[in-house]
Protein backbone atom coordinates (compact mmCIF):
# COMPACT_ATOMS: atom_id res chain seq x y z
CA UNK A 1 0.00 0.00 0.00
CA UNK A 2 1.19 3.57 -0.91
CA UNK A 3 0.04 6.78 0.19
CA UNK A 4 1.38 9.74 -2.73
CA UNK A 5 0.77 13.33 -1.64
CA UNK A 6 0.76 16.13 -4.52
CA UNK A 7 -0.55 19.51 -4.80
CA UNK A 8 2.11 21.69 -2.24
CA UNK A 9 4.25 24.95 -3.05
CA UNK A 10 4.63 28.12 -2.27
CA UNK A 11 2.06 30.89 -1.54
CA UNK A 12 1.45 34.04 -0.19
CA UNK A 13 -0.50 34.45 3.00
CA UNK A 14 -4.46 34.52 2.32
CA UNK A 15 -3.97 32.25 -0.85
CA UNK A 16 -5.25 28.84 -1.24
CA UNK A 17 -4.26 25.65 -1.92
CA UNK A 18 -5.65 22.37 -2.56
CA UNK A 19 -4.15 18.93 -1.53
CA UNK A 20 -4.22 15.50 -2.69
CA UNK A 21 -3.71 11.94 -1.63
CA UNK A 22 -3.76 8.71 -3.68
CA UNK A 23 -4.00 5.51 -1.75
CA UNK A 24 -2.98 2.60 -4.15
CA UNK A 25 -2.63 -1.10 -3.85
CA UNK A 26 -5.61 -3.34 -4.10
CA UNK A 27 -7.21 -1.88 -1.62
CA UNK A 28 -10.64 -3.13 -0.46
CA UNK A 29 -11.59 -0.47 2.42
CA UNK A 30 -9.87 2.44 4.47
CA UNK A 31 -11.38 2.91 8.06
CA UNK A 32 -9.82 7.24 9.10
CA UNK A 33 -7.78 9.07 6.54
CA UNK A 34 -6.48 11.86 7.53
CA UNK A 35 -3.60 14.71 6.95
CA UNK A 36 -1.17 15.34 9.48
CA UNK A 37 1.84 18.46 9.25
CA UNK A 38 5.06 19.01 11.08
CA UNK A 39 6.11 21.93 10.77
CA UNK A 40 10.58 22.68 11.31
CA UNK A 41 11.85 22.02 15.26
CA UNK A 42 8.03 21.14 15.97
CA UNK A 43 6.10 17.75 16.39
CA UNK A 44 3.60 16.15 14.06
CA UNK A 45 0.25 17.52 14.70
CA UNK A 46 -3.14 16.25 13.28
CA UNK A 47 -4.82 18.79 10.94
CA UNK A 48 -7.74 17.33 9.92
CA UNK A 49 -9.36 13.47 9.05
CA UNK A 50 -12.55 11.60 7.96
CA UNK A 51 -14.03 8.30 8.32
CA UNK A 52 -15.07 6.12 5.62
CA UNK A 53 -18.80 7.41 6.26
CA UNK A 54 -17.35 10.92 6.76
CA UNK A 55 -17.58 12.63 9.58
CA UNK A 56 -14.85 14.74 9.93
CA UNK A 57 -12.65 16.50 12.62
CA UNK A 58 -10.40 19.32 12.73
CA UNK A 59 -7.45 20.78 14.69
CA UNK A 60 -8.57 24.19 16.30
CA UNK A 61 -6.23 26.13 14.44
CA UNK A 62 -7.26 25.21 10.87
CA UNK A 63 -11.02 24.86 11.39
CA UNK A 64 -13.16 26.68 9.36
CA UNK A 65 -10.44 27.36 6.90
CA UNK A 66 -9.75 23.81 5.66
CA UNK A 67 -11.79 21.21 4.36
CA UNK A 68 -10.94 17.67 4.35
CA UNK A 69 -12.90 15.41 2.26
CA UNK A 70 -12.36 11.60 1.00
CA UNK A 71 -13.49 9.54 -2.49
CA UNK A 72 -14.06 6.18 -1.94
CA UNK A 73 -14.14 4.81 -4.65
CA UNK A 74 -10.92 6.47 -5.92
CA UNK A 75 -9.07 5.90 -2.70
CA UNK A 76 -8.30 9.57 -2.53
CA UNK A 77 -8.32 12.06 0.19
CA UNK A 78 -8.31 15.94 -0.21
CA UNK A 79 -7.79 18.76 1.65
CA UNK A 80 -8.57 22.66 0.51
CA UNK A 81 -7.01 24.93 2.46
CA UNK A 82 -8.49 28.36 2.48
CA UNK A 83 -6.53 31.89 4.09
CA UNK A 84 -3.39 30.17 4.30
CA UNK A 85 -1.14 31.91 7.00
CA UNK A 86 2.55 31.53 7.23
CA UNK A 87 2.11 29.75 10.68
CA UNK A 88 0.55 26.59 8.53
CA UNK A 89 3.99 26.43 6.52
CA UNK A 90 4.95 22.57 7.29
CA UNK A 91 5.32 19.61 5.28
CA UNK A 92 1.97 18.00 4.92
CA UNK A 93 1.22 14.02 5.58
CA UNK A 94 -1.24 11.79 4.15
CA UNK A 95 -2.03 9.14 6.83
CA UNK A 96 -4.69 6.16 6.22
CA UNK A 97 -5.71 4.07 9.08
CA UNK A 98 -7.38 0.25 9.31
CA UNK A 99 -6.43 -0.13 5.50
CA UNK A 100 -7.43 -3.87 4.44
CA UNK A 101 -6.34 -4.97 0.61
CA UNK A 102 -7.19 -8.04 -1.16
CA UNK A 103 -4.27 -10.05 0.99
CA UNK A 104 -3.22 -7.74 4.05
CA UNK A 105 -4.40 -5.38 6.73
CA UNK A 106 -1.96 -2.72 7.40
CA UNK A 107 -3.13 -0.48 11.14
CA UNK A 108 -1.79 2.67 9.39
CA UNK A 109 0.36 3.71 6.35
CA UNK A 110 1.58 7.06 5.94
CA UNK A 111 2.91 9.11 2.77
CA UNK A 112 6.39 10.87 2.26
CA UNK A 113 5.06 14.50 2.65
CA UNK A 114 4.62 17.57 0.67
CA UNK A 115 5.92 20.57 1.39
CA UNK A 116 3.45 23.75 1.88
CA UNK A 117 5.00 27.25 2.23
CA UNK A 118 3.14 30.00 2.73
CA UNK A 119 5.23 33.76 2.76
CA UNK A 120 3.99 36.51 4.48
Amino acid sequence: VQLVESGGGLVQAGESLRLSCEASGSIVSIGIMGWYRQAPGKQRELVAHVTSSGNTNYADSVRGRFTVSRDNAENMLYLQMSSLKPEDTAVYYCNAVAVRTRTSFYSARWGQGTLVTVSS
